[in-house]
């Protein structure tokens, strides 16, 4: 069956008549959805694109939305783009070592920041940015373009139903065979924020931390922390991480059972983004976590008692979702659904498997 949009966070009530002014850091890939999002959404306006290389800026809005060149400014300096009195919110999609460095910079010119996941490399670093944030009252998010799709509610509300039982177990498989276009992912080793942990890792965390989190209804539900984790991982001779696998201990429910997330992150396999949740009574999964605005995502689930179904959406953007809720945020003066707590703690974890990786001890947590 087809499924229209609708969700617990996807936000489509708009300020009448206006629009936040919207610029972009870094000419990177993710342009080529994340731009055409922000010129798309109802209630968002590119005004503004900068680089550092000189020439990149017009380039990447002359290929993915050659129809606004005259209407947007086109910077080869970053520095002048945040400057800018016309922009009010900004993108930043720059190398993951440099993310806190310039959300600290626009936050602390009054802009506010979506920034590309992960929000920063160490817990210390989303604290500074965190109360940057509060100190010049602006709205910061974490960008987690996925969270934003119908399809991830429609799971909530089935756990929520009791349909599965409880939950006890998950995996999150994130993975693509990296290309020659890409190996900037794997040119610094992880202390730099190279590698597949930080690439995807982030998503593959995030996802185990929401669905083992479900409680009963729909609106209840809030992440659950991990305890431990135990991981490995391959490495180039750059030091950053091809592979990583590990398992996240999230303790015991309150009657004693076991609580485990599997992950896996892989630069050398093909396309995947799924996540799978594991009940007493049965199982949903989400075939595709990243999906494109004309593909049909697919759920699926079955329970003990010999009931399968498969669930089809009808196509969405999540980038287009995601800039409208971080729109509408900061023009009705709302908070954000992803939250600076979610962020902090989905960075402690990634912090706690790169060091189990490390060591090759289990590390424990809070």
């Amino acid at each position: 069956m087809i499924l229209q949009n609708k969700g617990l966070i996807v936000t489509h009530a708009l300020t009448e008549n206006k629009k936040l002014r919207w610029g972009i850091l870094g000419a990177a890939r993710v342009n080529e959805r994340l731009l055409p999002a922000i010129v798309e959404a109802p209630n968002a306006q590119l005004v503004a694109i900068a680089s550092r290389r000189e020439g990149a800026a017009k380039a990447t809005l002359e290929k993915y939305a050659p129809c606004h060149v005259s209407a947007v400014q086109c910077y080869d300096d970053m520095d002048a783009l945040i400057a800018d009195a016309n922009v009010e919110a900004i993108y930043c999609p720059m190398a993951n070592h440099e993310h806190a460095e310039w959300a600290l910079k626009a936050i602390n010119a009054g802009k506010h920041v979506l920034i590309e996941k992960p929000m920063a490399l160490t817990v210390a670093d989303v604290e500074k940015i965190e109360q940057a944030a509060l100190k010049n009252n602006v709205k910061v998010m974490e960008g987690f373009m996925y969270r934003f799709h119908p399809q991830h509610t429609r799971i909530q509300e089935i756990v929520a139903s009791g349909l599965i039982g409880d939950v006890l177990s998950a995996r999150a498989s994130y993975s693509f065979l990296m290309r020659p276009a890409r190996m900037y992912r794997i040119a610094s080793g992880v202390t730099q924020g190279g590698g597949a942990m930080w690439d995807i890792g982030p998503y593959a965390i995030h996802s185990l931390r929401w669905v083992m989190g479900l409680g009963v209804g729909i609106n209840s539900a809030k992440p659950a922390e991990p305890k431990s984790v135990m991981a490995h991982a391959k490495f180039n001779e750059a030091g950053a991480d091809i592979v990583t696998s590990g398992v996240l201990d999230f303790g015991q429910d309150a009657e004693g059972r076991a609580l485990f997330g599997h992950f896996d992150v892989s630069f050398e396999r093909s396309r995947k983004s799924e996540y799978e949740v594991i009940g007493t009574k049965g199982w949903v999964k989400c075939h595709a976590a990243w999906v494109f605005q004309n593909d049909v995502p697919v759920i699926s689930w079955a329970t003990e008692d010999g009931k399968y179904a498969e669930e089809r959406f009808a196509p969405s953007n999540h980038f287009n979702l995601e800039i409208e809720h971080f729109s509408n945020c900061v023009l009705k003066n709302q908070p954000t659904h992803l939250t600076f707590a979610d962020a902090k703690a989905n960075c402690l974890a990634i912090e706690a498997v790169l060091q189990s990786v490390a060591s090759q001890h289990l590390v424990k947590m809070g």
